[in-house]
Order: structure tokens, then C-alpha cells, then sequence
């Protein structure tokens, strides 16, 4: 049946705008044509599969970590342990010694010291067929062991090949070669003139090898390595790239349990290579902590020393002059003493003494630091304090001075890098005084108290005769110097415990070690994924993209839900060789869709009685306007329906072809009155059905069919026959089919599938619901019926394949959708 058409009412502004236009994606076709495109999917599933198994054996590099782990002693008192104040450089509390460890584990200073002796920025790796492999030092039969005098290029594959025994073929690349080179003494380029590519060359183990650009020699890796390998490739590096590669791959953190225990990981691309480094790098630092306590140590001993006997001499001086006065001046006895007095001015003056003798040693820091004297430095302990934030800024501020030594090399003093570095000295030196001055300070202020309280004891003494004061007086003398010496004493016995004790402050748990653990990354699984995934989404993408750009008409529901005009029939796709389809294939499914076509054409078209004038049209040429025509005016004449087809598409005739007709004299003949009437109609096979063609193209045709004389022509055609089927021009391309309909009683619009263009059907559908067309209807022509006239709306037209009905029934399979979809319903469907 035909849908209803919408009743003749007002419509508002914005519904009529609706009318003709097409929206712009349409979700199920969209997923329709990704199912018809299955096969896409399938290919790039096993090219993704292929392409992510050749990166996963060939080109993925695993990314190992190791990871070691240490205790950090609470009890040193090293001059380079900070242990009160670095929780305020670094915002951490109650690990202070730890914190300022993984600054020095992080800290260029440590990891440039490793680059340079253990010749770090020397990189090993082998060559396969595709895929190059990182190597240990270890791993390699041999270490290249550059000539830091000689300037060396970096970056620059060098291949050892290995040939007889102990030695091995030097092969340099084709080209890459370079003339600015690196020095290892100052870290710096230098350019050299050009040279042409270094011959190979084979050479033994101990030999130097001398090129423009290269100078190194071999030597045995005193233990065998496991792997035999056929080529060993040795990149050199800058030392500044060596320790920027390196410390961007360690991380420290700390236990969570016990802040005193130190979790470090270093991240590489070959296991033993980060094992290796760990351990050498705790190791070194255990060394060089070792070393500096001690040295500071040392240099503590001694300065105590010097002080100790300059003080004794003091002291055996007071002694005598005491005992001089005891002896001759029989004051050794002073009646009336007040003990009191005498016993609180003893002890504030031993503070004094003590106090006096700590500036003293807080006047050796700082000249120490004035002079850069740092191999000299002594303990802040000799200055009675401990401050992490005094001996982290000096710390600094040594190295400081040790890298503006090694920059003046290269720089020029007004230089950008040299501005910075003394930059950086003028504040830790501003760090490191500042620290002092607060200590200096705090002594003075302590002094000035202790003076005043002296000076109130002292009055109470002032009532003794002058000569037992004198006693008095050098009895405090004795006392505060004694005092001294036994302050200074009491801190190099410190000392000296602590130098015969010494032992590192790090002490290692858990060494790094490897143990077969799998590599951290790259996450091969996630990259194959995403190499699956990318390649499943380019068809995807072409999909959506030629859904978004497709504006032809691929679905009816669209269609109807669109232009909202009733649908008179469906007509799939045409296997005849010629437009009779109806005459060669009475029993096929596209002529049982004609035969509903002429059914719905009367609803139409009305119940009236008389002749019927069916017009016939479409938005261009190519949409199957001719085929319809031939095969509907064939039906209705095999209906015994006295019909008469016209062929008014003046500009393109076509219909004398099918029925073997000769086009010589047709209606543009008649209308131009060079024939009759008679002469142009034409008998066809089928009794009923008489064709009249267009005859020769007229150079007016417009004129012609809107003129009184064709008119006129098709009234007196209805006298005659049941039913007129005209053959018009197309409306997108002329206006001639608009103004013949006006004199029709039914109106065809054929719409082919996936050729008509949407935006065409705008005029016809706007004209329609204007009211300015009545009686229209459309053809669905060429549908793909492998996926049955149902597909995408649901009246079902036609019959459709599979039930032995039609001919083509014998020959046709079900699509795989459909066998799925029919054997999911017959599940459901049964009781």
C-alpha cells in the first residue's frame, strides 16, 4: 500500500523548512557499510598483527631497572654530613643526612666524577640483521680506552669486527665524518681542517689506532663474556651528555617505614649496565664520604693540636706565677674567702674560655672559606655547632670553585656561562656567611652576658685588700685558661675517637643485582594494541569520512522521512540487457514490483473515470526515468489497459531503441506539423501498448511541449487510450516536466539509489508540500536487493528472494547477515 499522505493543512515556517532536507549522518547506514566492509577490517586486523610482531621482535627496545638499597647512619658527625638544618634547604624533616645524600647522588658533581673514571660516556651495543642490542662494559671481549690528549669525535659509530685471535677490523662509517671535535681535558669542540674517511683497518688488542678524528687502542676485558658476538659498536659522548643521560635515569626515594633506608633505581637499556652502575656508584660515594671525614678530621686533629700547645704554654706560665705568689707571698691561705662568689666566677669564665675558644675556631672556618682553602677546612664541631644548612651551602660552594677552575679553561671571564657560575659562588658564599654571622653573633651576645654576670660577682670581692685580689686574680687566670685547654682537650679526644672508629656512614642492604627481572617498558602489549586499534580505525575513518562527504540517496527510510511523499514502489537492480524487463522477465521480482507500482499508481491518481495521464520524471538523466516509463506502460498494456507511451524528453530520445522503433518521424515532427497523428504512433508486441517517440531533436523543444498543439495532443490521446504514460524531461535540468504536470493526473518522480544526489530532490519536495504539485509519488529504482527491499523501511516492498517465487530465486543465497539474523529470530521465535 502507499504510505498516507500528510493532510492538506497550514504548516508552520520551520516544518516546511524540514521538508528536502537530509540529515547529515545517518547512524545505520553508517553501520551498515562498516558490516558490508567487513574484509577491511579483517586485513588491517592481520597487518596490525604483522607490523606490531616484527616491532616487538625487531625494533622494540626493553627498557630495564634495577634498584639497591642502603642504610644511612644517624650518628656521624663528618663535616660534609649535614645532620640539623637541611630539612629547611629541602623542606624534609627527621632525615636530614638522607636527603642531603640524594642531593650528592643526584648531584652533577658525583655522577661527572663516575663518568671520568670509569670512562662512562664509552657506549657499547651489537648490530643484528634489523635490530641493534645495548651492551654492558662487561658484555663487550674488549674496552676502548680513548687518549684524553687527543681530541675525539663523538656520536660516531666505531665498529670492531673480530677477527683472529686478538684483533679485531676498525670500520668507520661511509660518511658522517666530522672536523669539529671533543676534547676530554677541557670538555670542550675544537675544529680541525677537513680529512678524507679513515681507511678500515685491522689492529691488535694494546694498539693504538690513530685517525684524524679518533685515537684509542683495545684492551682485554679480563673476564671472558658469556655471549660471542660478531661485531661490537662503541659510541663516545660528550661528558656533559654521559652525566645527563645518566642522571636523568636514577631516582631515589626513601622507605616508608624507616626514612633512614634509601631506595635507589637506575633505569637503562641493558640490565648489567644498571646493576653495574649502582653498585659502583654507592661504592664510590661510601669512598668519597669516607675520605672527607677523614681529611676534615685530620685537619681538625691538628688545628686542636696547634691550639692545645699554644694554650699549655699559657697554662704552665699562670702555674708558675700562681705558685710564685703561694710560695712568696703566703696567699695560699686567705682567711674569709668567699667561696661562693669565687666558685660562680670559675664557672662562668670556663664558659668564656670555652665560648672564646669556639670564635676562634668559627675565625679558621671562615678564613678557610675566604682563602678557598677547602682541603684545610676543619670540623664546625671545633666551633661546638652543626649546621647542614653552613655545610651544604659550603659543600656547594667548593664545587662551585672547582667547576669555574674547569669553565675558565674554555670561557672568556665575561662570558655568559662564567657571569652565571659566579653567580651561583656570590650565593653560596652569601648562604655560607650568613650562616657565620648568626653563630658569631650568638657567641658575642653569650660573652657579653657572661661578662656582665662576672661584673656582679666582682663587686662582691671588692672588699679584699689589693694584694690577696692579685692572688685572686691570677688564680682566675689559671682557671679560665685550664678551663681552655680542657675544652680543647675534651674536642680532640672527640676527634680522635671518631678518626680511629671512622668507618663510611652509608652501609649497603640490598646491592643491586641481576636476577632475570623483566623489563619495566616499552609496554609491548599497550604498543601492539594501539598498532591494532590505529590500523582497525583507517577504515573506520574512511568510512565516517565518506559518510560525512556521501549525498547521495542510500536509504529509503531517509528518503521518506525526508521529502515525506508517498513511495509507489521499490525496483531493484535490472540484469536484462535491455529496458524491457517486464516483456523478457514476466516472472522476475522487478516485474512483480511494476506490477505494484500500477496498482498503487490508481490510489494515486484516484478512483475517477476516463483516461489517466501518468507523467514520469526525475532530477537528471541516468536515474532510470526511460525504464520505468517502458516497464509501467508495459504492465498496465498487459493488463488489457489500452496504454500509449510518450516520449517527450525532446533533448534525449530513447524509447525507439528497446522496442525497435524507428525514430525517423515523432512528436517533435507532429507538433511542428510535418505528420499526422498516425504516422507517429507506433504498435509494439503487446496489442494494447502503442509507443509514439520523440522523434528528431527539435532546436526549440521547451516551445514545443508547452504549446497549444501538444496540448491539444494529449487530450486527444485520452480519447483513445486508457492510460498515457509520458516520458518527460528531467526537472533538474529543465522546467519543462513542471509545466506538463500540471495536466497529468498522476506524477512519477524516480529516484535511483546511490546515484540520485539529495540536494536535487529539494525543488520537488518544497513544490509538493506547496501545494503546486498534486498527485506525486516516488520510484526507488536500482536497490541492491542482496539486502531485500526492506532494508532500511520497514513496509517491505517487494517480495524480496529466497522463497522460490521468482526466477532469480534459483540461483540466489542469502547474505550472511540476513542467514545470521533469520537464525537469531527462528531462536527466539520458538515456544
Amino acid at each position: 500500500m502507499i504510505p498516507e499522505k500528510d493532510a492538506k493543512v497550514e504548516k508552520a515556517d520551520s516544518q516546511k523548512e524540514k521538508y528536502g532536507s537530509f540529515a547529515l549522518f545517518d547512524i545505520e547506514h553508517f553501520l551498515r557499510r562498516v558490516l558490508r566492509n567487513w574484509y577491511w577490517f579483517v586485513l588491517m586486523l592481520f597487518i596490525g598483527y604483522g607490523i606490531s610482531w616484527v616491532y616487538s621482535k625487531y625494533y622494540a627496545q626493553n627498557i630495564y631497572a634495577s634498584n639497591l638499597s642502603l642504610s644511612i647512619s644517624n650518628n656521624t658527625s663528618s663535616y660534609f654530613t649535614p645532620t640539623q638544618s637541611i630539612n629547611f634547604i629541602w623542606g624534609q624533616g627527621g632525615n636530614q643526612d638522607g636527603v642531603y645524600l640524594k642531593k650528592m647522588l643526584l648531584s652533577r658533581t658525583h655522577n661527572e666524577f663516575l663518568v671520568k673514571e670509569l670512562d662512562l660516556f664509552v657506549n657499547y651495543s651489537t648490530k643484528g640483521v634489523i635490530k641493534s642490542t645495548y651492551l654492558d662494559k662487561d658484555d663487550s671481549p674488549v674496552f676502548l680506552q680513548i687518549d684524553k690528549k687527543s681530541p675525539q669525535q663523538v656520536d660516531y659509530p666505531i665498529t670492531l669486527i673480530p677477527k683472529s685471535k686478538n684483533t679485531y677490523e676498525v670500520v668507520l662509517p661511509e660518511e658522517g665524518q666530522s672536523t669539529n671535535l671533543y676534547s676530554y681535558q677541557v670538555e670542550g669542540f675544537s675544529t680541525i681542517n677537513p680529512f678524507e674517511r679513515p681507511a678500515n683497518k685491522v689492529i691488535k688488542i694494546g694498539e693504538w689506532y690513530t685517525s684524524p678524528n679518533l685515537r684509542f687502542r683495545l684492551v682485554s676485558n679480563p673476564v671472558a663474556p658469556k655471549i660471542k658476538l660478531n661485531n661490537i659498536i662503541v659510541y663516545l659522548s660528550t661528558v656533559n651528555q654521559a652525566v645527563n643521560d645518566i642522571v636523568s635515569t636514577i631516582g631515589v626515594d626513601f622507605d616508608k617505614e624507616i626514612n633512614t633506608i634509601m631506595i635507589i633505581s637506575k633505569k637503562g637499556y641493558n640490565l648489567n649496565s644498571t646493576v653495574n652502575f649502582l653498585n659502583m656508584s654507592v661504592s664510590q660515594l661510601q669512598k668519597k664520604r669516607l675520605a672527607d671525614k677523614i681529611t676534615v678530621d685530620k685537619n681538625t686533629d691538628i688545628y686542636l693540636q696547634e691550639n692545645l700547645d699554644k694554650i699549655r704554654k699559657k697554662l704552665d706560665s699562670s702555674a708558675d706565677v700562681l705558685n710564685f705568689m703561694k710560695t712568696n707571698e703566703k696567699l695560699y691561705d686567705i682567711k674569709d674567702r668567699d667561696e661562693k662568689s669565687l666558685s660562680k666566677i670559675k664557672d662562668l669564665e670556663a664558659k668564656r674560655a670555652d665560648i672564646e675558644s669556639k670564635l676562634t675556631s668559627l675565625d679558621q672556618i671562615r678564613q678557610s672559606i675566604e682563602a678557598q682553602n677547602f682541603e684545610k677546612m676543619i670540623s664546625t664541631t671545633a666551633a661546638g655547632f652543626q649546621d647542614g644548612l653552613f655545610t651544604a651551602s659550603v659543600s656547594e660552594l667548593k664545587a662551585l670553585y672547582l667547576k669555574r677552575r674547569e669553565m675558565a679553561l674554555i670561557y672568556k671571564p665575561n662570558s655568559e656561562p662564567m657571569k652565571e657560575i659566579n653567580r651561583l659562588i656570590d650565593e653560596a658564599k652569601m648562604s655560607s656567611n650568613g650562616a657565620l654571622r648568626n653563630y658569631y653573633s650568638g657567641y658575642y651576645s653569650e660573652i657579653n652576658k657572661i661578662n656582665q654576670q662576672v661584673n656582679d660577682a666582682n663587686a662582691d670581692l671588692a672588699t679584699y685588700p689589693e694584694k690577696e685580689r692579685k692572688y685572686l686574680d691570677a688564680e682566675r687566670g689559671y682557671n679560665m685558661i685550664e678551663a681552655t685547654y680542657n675544652s680543647l682537650l675534651g674536642r680532640q679526644n672527640e676527634t680522635q675517637l671518631r678518626m680511629a672508629a671512622n668507618q663510611s656512614d652509608i652501609s649497603v642492604i640490598d646491592p643491586a643485582k641481576n636476577v632475570g627481572q623483566p623489563p619495566i617498558g616499552p609496554n609491548v602489549q599497550a604498543t601492539k594494541a594501539g598498532i591494532i586499534a590505529g590500523l582497525l580505525v583507517l577504515p573506520l575513518l574512511f568510512i565516517l569520512i565518506g559518510e560525512f562527504l556521501d549525498s547521495k540517496i542510500r536509504s529509503i527510510k531517509e528518503l521518506l522521512n525526508a521529502t515525506k511523499i508517498p513511495l509507489l514502489g521499490v525496483i531493484g537492480n535490472n540484469s536484462n540487457e535491455n529496458m524491457l524487463t517486464v516483456l523478457d522477465q514476466p516472472k522476475s521480482s522487478v516485474s512483480e514490483a511494476f506490477r505494484g507500482i500500477r496498482a498503487n499508481v490508481r490510489f494515486l491518481s484516484g478512483e475517477n473515470d476516463g483516461s489517466k495521464v501518468i507523467l514520469v520524471t526525475s532530477s537528471i538523466g541516468g536515474e532510470g526515468k526511460t525504464y520505468v516509463s517502458i516497464n509501467l506502460a508495459s504492465v498496465l498494456g498487459l493488463s488489457d489497459k489500452k496504454t500509449i507511451l510518450l516520449g517527450m524528453d525532446l533533448r534525449k530520445p530513447k524509447i525507439f531503441g528497446d522496442f525497435k522503433i524507428d525514430n525517423k518521424y515523432g512528436i517533435s515532427n507532429y507538433l511542428t506539423g510535418e505528420v499526422g497523428i498516425d504516422q507517429i504512433i507506433n504498435k509494439t508486441r503487446i496489442p494494447n501498448l502503442d509507443v509514439a517517440t520523440s522523434g528528431p531533436i527539435p532546436p526549440n523543444p521547451s516551445e514545443l511541449l508547452m504549446s497549444d498543439k501538444n496540448i491539444k495532443f494529449i487530450e486527444d490521446l485520452k480519447k483513445l487510450y486508457d492510460f498515457i504514460i509520458i516520458d518527460s524531461p528531467p526537472v533538474g535540468l529543465v522546467a519543462d516536466s513542471y509545466e506538463l504536470m500540471k495536466y497529468s493526473d498522476a506524477n512519477i518522480y524516480v529516484v535511483r539509489h546511490e546515484y540520485t544526489e539529495k540536494y536535487m530532490l529539494k525543488m520537488i519536495t518544497e513544490k509538493y508540500h506547496n501545494g503546486e504539485i498534486d498527485h506525486l509519488g516516488l520510484v526507488y529504482n536500482d536497490y541492491n536487493t542482496k539486502q531485500g527491499y526492506g532494508y532500511g523501511y520497514g513496509y517491505g516492498y517487494g517480495y524480496g528472494y529466497g522463497y522460490g517465487y521468482f526466477d532469480e530465486d534459483k540461483n540466489y543465497k542469502e547474505p550472511l547477515l540476513i542467514r545470521i539474523r533469520n537464525k537469531v529470530q527462528s531462536i527466539f521465535n520458538k515456544k
